[in-house]
């Protein structure tokens, strides 16, 4: 299984960015996926997860009404749109699944994760 995020970058506060990732040796139409992100000297912490057929979704406090979660099972790609964007969101981000019904820091696969730097 390996899972490829992608679509990091400089972005300036306000700005917009959309994270990718690329899911092989797994459908991910079978598992719940997340995205998680963890910033220099801060522990990893969950943005959002979406469940096994993409019905439900969460979010982190933080993030709520900026990020959006989505997939596009055909392609098996997880996404991650993020607008309005701080200075605070600045972390790696790492896209993740697992084969229950909820998102965790104990997620089965992890993918390496991709850099958002927001500038203010």
């Amino acid at each position: 299984v390996q899972l490829q995020a992608s679509g990091g970058g400089l972005v300036q506060a306000g700005g917009s960015l959309r994270l990718s990732c690329a899911a092989s040796g797994i459908t991910l139409d079978t598992v719940t996926t997340g995205w998680f992100r963890q910033a220099p000297a801060k522990e990893r912490e969950g943005v959002s997860c979406i469940s096994i057929k993409g019905a439900d979704t969460d979010y982190a406090d933080s993030v709520k009404n900026r990020f959006t979660v989505f997939k596009d099972n055909n392609k098996n790609r997880l996404y991650l749109q993020m607008n309005s964007l701080k200075p605070e969101d600045t972390a790696v981000y790492y896209c993740a699944a697992v084969s229950r019904e909820r998102c965790g820091l104990d997620m089965d696969y992890w993918g390496k994760g991709t850099q958002v730097t927001v500038s203010s």
